[in-house]
Parts: C-alpha cells; sequence; structure tokens
C-alpha cells in the first residue's frame, strides 16, 4: 500500500530536550504530538507564578529526568505534599515535577525549560486547582501527567 501524496506522513516520536539554566539537570520530554497542540497549563498557584512555569504534559508522551550534576536535583514539596517539583540548587531553575503512586510515576515539564524553544508553543490555559483534596490530585495527575521513565536518585 502506497501513501497518498496529499497526507503527510505519519508522525513518530520526538524527543524535546529541555534543562536548568546551568545545565546540571534536565528532562527529555518524548511525544508524537507537535508542541503547537501541546496541552500548556499555567497554573496559578504562588510557586508556579514566581517561577513562571508553564506546565506540559500528555498521557501518551514519557519524561526521562536526567541530572550531569545529581548533588544538584533539589526536589521541593509544598501544599498538599503529593508531588516532588524539581529545581537546580546551584541556578534555581525549576525543570518539572514528578509523583510516584501505586499506579507508576507520572511527571509535568516546564516548557520554560526547553533548550530550544518551541517555535509553535500552544497558548497556555490558566490553571487552577485549589478545590482538590489529595485523592482528587492524585487522579487527576495519574490520567492527564506524563510517565516518568527515568529520575535522578
Amino acid at each position: 500500500m502506497t501513501e497518498s501524496p496529499t497526507c503527510p506522513p505519519p508522525r513518530g516520536p520526538t524527543d524535546y530536550d529541555g534543562s536548568c539554566h546551568c545545565g546540571a539537570i534536565g528532562y527529555t520530554y518524548r511525544c508524537d504530538v507537535p508542541p503547537g497542540a501541546w496541552a500548556v497549563r499555567a497554573c496559578q498557584c504562588r510557586f508556579c507564578r514566581i517561577h513562571d512555569a508553564l506546565s506540559v504534559s500528555d498521557p501518551g508522551a514519557s519524561i526521562a529526568f536526567h541530572a550531569a550534576e545529581p548533588q544538584e536535583l533539589q526536589r521541593y514539596r509544598f501544599g498538599l505534599e503529593t508531588a516532588d517539583f524539581l529545581l537546580c540548587r546551584r541556578c534555581g531553575a525549576y525543570i518539572g515535577a514528578v509523583i510516584e503512586t501505586p499506579r507508576g510515576r507520572f511527571g509535568i515539564v516546564n516548557a520554560h525549560a526547553l533548550s530550544d524553544p518551541a517555535p509553535a508553543l500552544a497558548a497556555a490555559e490558566p490553571a487552577h486547582y485549589d478545590g482538590e483534596d489529595t485523592a482528587g490530585r492524585l487522579e487527576r495527575r495519574e490520567n492527564r501527567w506524563s510517565p516518568v521513565t527515568e529520575i535522578p536518585g
């Protein structure tokens, strides 16, 4: 069977790399969806506003967090303390967050930490999670966040 010349070939997974400012910690976000179709969220909590975070995840994608300098990886918990927010001890950049549940590890990445900014990144939607309880928050994250394949330490 030949492909129709009017249809684009199927898109395979693409790796999008990101890191903190100094390069000590980072991630690879692997997904089939082009950046213009990503679900980009601008959480309105104080932490995310201070860090100007744009969260990206897709249940069909995957995230591998890595550390060239593992001692610079700082995990920070706040609020309901259900997720580890990953920051660089040296430069202070926020690169993403991860949870571990009986269903597995799931995460988000900060699109502002992309090494090469996505040229056609979708507009961010404001997100408010204040009314969630712990169970609801974990369920939302398990359903919306990306599986994490690797995380240092």
